[in-house]
This record gives structure tokens, C-alpha cells and sequence, in this order.
């Protein structure tokens, strides 16, 4: 009887640590979601900054603020945290955009600027196409998409002066 009792016991705790270490062994069999908060940003949109933006622009490139700081409108961040549902991996990355006024002074933070930074915007070459002279008189011209050669609806509608002369007369 003694060993019965005790090889129940020694059943019970082997099942009993074996359900509760089969939570961390069936732990990839849960689905958990990936959590990106915050301004998700391309490495082609940080290029485009250029000294002297005005607060428009900037946003424009990047889209809103996470956070405007409180006691001066001139600090503009720019934060993105991502966690991995899968791994539990965190990347993030901030950007702090510094302005004189209304102009863009400094950035600072984890994405590399450009090597034309400091180039003012009005001397850029993301502006060059656009003062350049055009050599070419159908470079200039606005492009305007091809129409279909038949413009007339796919369905024909009946107007309801139509509807009404086509029923038949029950009356008669």
C-alpha cells in the first residue's frame, strides 16, 4: 500500500512539472502579434532632410511628430520602437529634428543624414530638375494619360420616362 501511495505521489509530480514546463516548450505554438509603435521611417525620407526646411517641409517628408516638446515648439522627435512577437526582439530608433525658428538647424539620432545636409534646399540637387533649363520642348510639358478610344459607359442606363412607356398597359 506504502508504495502505491508513493508512485502515485512520484506520477503526480512528474505530470505536474511536466504540464507546467510545456508552457515554455509550447510557447511557439502561441501567436503573438508584432507591435510597431511610433514613426516608421525609410532611409530614403531621412536623405531628403536639407538645412533650412521649413517646419512644413519637414513634416511633409516625414510626416507628424510623436512628440513636440512642451516649453519649446523648436525640438521635433521622431520615435519608432518595434517588438517582435515572435522573438521578443526590440528595435528602436529616434530622430530629433532642431529648428531656428521656423527652419530646420539640426538633426540628430540614429539614421544617417546625407552628405548634402548642410546644403541649403533652394541649392540642392532634389531641386535641380525643376530649375534646370529645359532643352527639350516635350520635357516640359505636363503628361496627360492616354483615354480609351470608346468613352461611352460599359452599362447603358434607362432614363424613367423610358421605363414607364415600355410596361404594358394591364387595363385593357
Amino acid at each position: 500500500m506504502l508504495i502505491k501511495k508513493q508512485s502515485l505521489t512520484l506520477l503526480g509530480a512528474v505530470a505536474l512539472s511536466l504540464s507546467l514546463s510545456a508552457c515554455s516548450v509550447m510557447d511557439w505554438l502561441i501567436y503573438k502579434p508584432d507591435i510597431p509603435q511610433g514613426n516608421y521611417m525609410e532611409k530614403q525620407q531621412v536623405e531628403k532632410l536639407r538645412v533650412d526646411m521649413t517646419k512644413e517641409q519637414v513634416e511633409f517628408i516625414l510626416g507628424r511628430p510623436v512628440l513636440r516638446d512642451s516649453f519649446a515648439d523648436d525640438t521635433w522627435y521622431y520615435v519608432y520602437h518595434y517588438k517582435s512577437g515572435r522573438d521578443a526582439s526590440i528595435i528602436h530608433k529616434e530622430l530629433v529634428a532642431h529648428f531656428d525658428g521656423d527652419k530646420l538647424a539640426s538633426v540628430t539620432g540614429d539614421y544617417e543624414l546625407s552628405a548634402d545636409f548642410k546644403t541649403p534646399l533652394d541649392q540642392s540637387a532634389l531641386l535641380a530638375p525643376i530649375n534646370a533649363p529645359q532643352t527639350d520642348d516635350n520635357a516640359a510639358a505636363p503628361q496627360i494619360p492616354e483615354r480609351r478610344p470608346d468613352a461611352k459607359p460599359l452599362v447603358e442606363e434607362n432614363s424613367p420616362i423610358e421605363n414607364n412607356n415600355t410596361q404594358p398597359d394591364d387595363k385593357q
